[in-house]
């Protein structure tokens, strides 16, 4: 799996700048450039405008309860439209945000149409009963016998339910992302 979530991503198959010039272009990233591309890698994985990243930024430098870049990724991580994704019910997180704001998802029984909702331990995560029959999750069962979810969550493949059973936790995504470079890029 690659940075973006896709097999065949962007990042993967051309590591280099876009344009004529791309390939000939032999200098190295400055400091600035390399903050910045961290960034927007972060950010266009996660499916996420500027203001919105960056208001996660800011509220994860002003907590004290954690590190900052393990408050990162627990903000982005807790997204409601990201644990959909990581349950298995989208191929995307694109997919994960439009099927959550079509309302097909239900938080400890109540309709949430807002992706950005941020999960808590104990959340109980299913699919609405009216919405079970639509296209998007007639072969869900099938897909989901193959799918390994996170160690933070909890997935009953029969029923299609899932629970927050810990604090996401994703060293695999710290080692992807330089999360200090993007704190700096902030704070310069």
């Amino acid at each position: 799996m690659s940075v973006c979530g896709r097999l065949n991503c962007a990042f993967k198959r051309k590591p280099y700048p876009p344009g004529v010039h791309g390939k000939s272009r032999s200098r190295g990233l400055s400091e600035f450039g390399t903050q910045l591309r961290e960034k927007q890698k972060l950010k266009l994985s996660y499916g996420l405008r500027e203001r919105q990243f960056k208001n996660y930024l800011f509220s994860a430098i002003k907590q004290k309860a954690m590190n900052t870049a393990e408050a990162v990724l627990y903000y982005l991580e807790s997204r409601l439209d990201n644990f959909v994704f990581k349950m298995g019910l989208a191929s995307t997180r694109s997919a994960a945000r439009q099927i959550v704001n079509h309302g097909h998802i239900l938080v400890n029984g109540k309709k949430i149409t807002i992706p950005s909702y941020r999960v808590k331990v104990g959340d109980e995560i299913s699919i609405r009963n009216e919405s079970r029959a639509r296209g998007v999750f007639k072969d869900l069962t099938s897909t989901l016998k193959k799918h390994e979810p996170p160690v933070w969550i909890s997935l009953d493949k029969e029923k299609i339910v899932g629970r927050v059973i810990s604090v996401p936790q994703n060293e695999a995504l710290k080692s992807v992302y330089n999360i200090n470079a993007i704190v700096e890029y902030y704070l310069r």
